[in-house]
């Protein structure tokens, strides 16, 4: 028997879901077009006028936000509410230019802190649980999300943030924690830490919510492994609120988008073109309700596919299949399109761990692409020879995933660095 957080709204039906978010939707545009003249410029500069948005229907006539629209907002032109109505601020963790500052009011929060506990709940979770919260905290939404929607639940929170490794497994022995919230790169470190200490059996995790980096099947069924529980996507981003935009459930076949609050649309990303359910695309979101920081059609880079086909778990939210990679993170080698987790799925099936760095560079005017992989304690041998084939091994199976040749370096166990936040997988050296 399936729990819900929000019954009657996580299993309402379509039509009606549609009616709230047609509703939600007018009374939003209305705001933005009120109190956010940022975005009322850009309405305006595309010949639209909040007199020609009838329904949702009409949201294909409004243009897309960008991040690069929102960091050149930067700090305070797509604030839609006065500063002393907003109670908190959360920021992306960009590398270059200026970063996008997301504002709340109260009302965002609690929205946000819903969204979350209802994520909790699918994954299991009750009042009676003991979460342990080892996302990073600070100006990334990741832990005060989960805090937040642990809080929410009512289940004993334990706010450990990111690292301390020894500190995180003492604790999560300890006070029994049952559900634990982190990346899956930092899950992935924990398994193997928990493995060396030999301390597995005095877990009582049953559940894991992971997500803020991509993760593919095969590296869920590692973590479910090392950690012995069932491990559940979570997916959301700073610009919309956090994490919670959608979540797993029980059937793990893709992630609940909270329709009530979040209206999503799969885009052609070379045109804009609005596709039907079913085909992939760009995923565009516009937040229904939230105050501070409204954003409309917002592209979110990740490329996925969303699909209303019946739920064994009860729930009628549409689902978003986990994102098939990013469009702006994509490689192109050699004229090809590589995602990073193409390759991690490689090297999961030929029994590799997800622990690797790729490594891009350009060489007398032509692409080259070297990927270095950790050997598994069981797989490690100082034998160059049956290193060599183990390499050739690789080269073969990344060759047929990829259609083009990746140099491959087997390294030791535990010689590339280890992440406790998001994992630095590429590192591209080209000056393109």
């Amino acid at each position: 028997m399936e729990n819900y957080f929000s019954k009657e709204i996580e299993t309402m039906p379509a039509e009606q879901i549609r009616a709230l978010q047609n509703e939600k939707f007018l009374k939003q545009m209305q705001h933005v077009w009120n109190d956010c003249p940022d975005y009322r410029k850009k309405m305006e500069e595309a010949g639209v006028s909040i007199n020609d948005i009838k329904s949702i229907d009409d949201i294909c006539k409004l243009p897309f936000i960008t991040k690069d629209d929102l960091r050149d907002a930067y700090p305070y032109a797509m604030l839609a509410k006065p500063l002393s109505e907003c109670v908190r601020i959360h920021s992306t963790s960009g590398t270059t230019g200026k970063r996008v500052i997301a504002y709340y009011t109260q009302h965002d929060i609690d929205l946000w802190d819903e969204c979350c506990a209802r994520a909790l709940v699918a994954a299991g979770a009750s009042k009676d649980d003991v979460v342990q919260v080892a996302y990073g905290f600070g100006l990334f939404t990741g832990g005060a999300g989960l805090n937040g929607g642990s809080h929410k639940l009512g289940s004993l929170t334990l706010p450990m943030s990111s690292g301390n490794t020894d500190r995180q497994l003492q604790f999560m022995i300890d006070l029994g924690a049952t559900v634990l919230c982190c990346t899956p790169s930092y899950a992935a470190y924990l398994a193997e830490s928990i493995k060396e200490r030999g301390v597995r059996d005095q877990l009582k995790l049953k559940a894991g919510i992971f997500g803020a980096e991509a993760w593919s099947e095969e590296m869920r069924r590692d973590i479910e492994a090392g950690l012995g529980i069932k491990a559940y996507d979570i997916y959301g981003l700073t610009e919309i609120s956090g994490p919670g935009v959608s979540y797993e459930c029980s059937e793990q076949t893709g992630m609940h988008i909270n329709e009530d609050h979040f209206y999503a649309e799969i885009i052609d990303p070379d045109t804009g073109e609005v596709l039907p359910e079913g085909e992939q695309g760009e995923l565009v979101f516009t937040s229904l309700d939230k105050e501070a920081f409204p954003v409309i059609r917002y592209r979110t880079k990740d490329i996925c596919v969303l699909t209303r086909k019946e739920c064994s778990c009860g729930r009628t939210f549409i689902k978003m299949v986990k994102p098939r990679g990013r469009s702006d993170d994509m490689l192109i080698i050699k004229g090809v399109n590589v995602f990073p987790s193409q390759i991690e799925a490689v090297l999961l099936e030929q029994g590799y761990q997800a622990n690797y760095q790729l490594i891009v560079d350009r060489v007398n005017n032509s692409d080259t692409l070297d990927v270095n992989v950790e050997m598994t304690p069981e797989k490690f041998t100082d034998n160059l020879g049956e290193i060599a084939d183990m390499e050739k091994k690789l080269v073969g199976a990344l060759k047929a995933m990829l259609g083009i040749f990746a140099k491959v370096h087997l390294v030791a166990p535990k010689s590339i660095t280890r992440s406790e936040g998001k994992a630095v997988r590429v590192i591209d050296k080209r000056k393109i």
